[in-house]
């Protein structure tokens, strides 16, 4: 069996320059969860460019040149998107991002926003601009699933931000080692809900790609 071809590589530097040189008002882990739920999506009207126009609100910034306009959509749609496109796979399971925190109430609630808007991104990607989505019914659980992650999140981080509630060391160290049994669930369940969308495209159209990949 032939090898599936690889898509252009870009690095985390490359896009967190981009979203930063372009003013994006989205951090770099949520735009990763938000594009990766754009290509999963059953929203028909969802196209790469659409997905990465979504970023600054509904339209691309204003560039400065034609150059500046080709390195975005490099960076963001040939190789971000077409990486993200590789998760539809089995072999290919998603990774939430990773960062390193103190045991503090600061780096609990760091950790807990970054959690909780890379679900709430990855949702909104899904859903898309349909406003009543019908999902699989694998993708549904997935969702009733990243639901309840979210809430987890978004508890912690206000217990977190609460400075009237008393919060140890030992407290913030256990908290942040909660949310590693927290990201472990929400990446199967975003994993989940993608191959049940590509799954679910390839039994309508017979024979077409699982996904949206661009410029292959």
């Amino acid at each position: 069996m032939s090898k599936r071809p690889r898509p252009p590589t870009v690095t985390d530097a490359q896009v967190r320059d981009v979203l930063a040189r372009f003013a994006c008002e989205l951090p770099f882990h949520a735009v990763r969860t938000r594009l990766l739920g754009s290509i999963a999506s059953p929203d028909p009207l969802v196209t790469p460019l659409r997905a990465v126009e979504a970023l600054w609100g509904g339209a691309l910034p204003v560039f400065d040149s034609m150059e500046d306009a080709n390195e975005l959509i490099s960076v963001l749609v040939m190789g971000l998107w077409n990486q993200l496109s590789e998760h539809q796979h089995r072999s290919a399971p998603f990774r939430l991002t990773r960062i390193e925190v103190s045991a503090t109430r600061e780096g609990v609630a760091t950790l807990a926003l970054m959690r909780e808007q890379e679900v709430w991104n990855f949702g909104l990607g899904l859903v898309g601009s349909t406003p009543a989505p019908k999902f699989p019914e694998r993708a549904d659980r997935a969702m009733g699933v990243l639901f309840q992650v979210r809430g987890i999140a978004i508890g912690i981080r206000e217990r977190a931000e609460d400075r009237e509630k008393d919060m140890s060391t030992e407290d913030c160290a256990g908290l942040i080692q909660q949310f590693r049994d927290v990201t472990k669930a929400a990446e199967h369940e975003i994993h989940e809900a993608v191959l049940a969308c590509a799954r679910a495209r390839r039994a309508i159209m017979p024979g077409a790609p699982a996904g949206r990949p661009v410029g292959r």
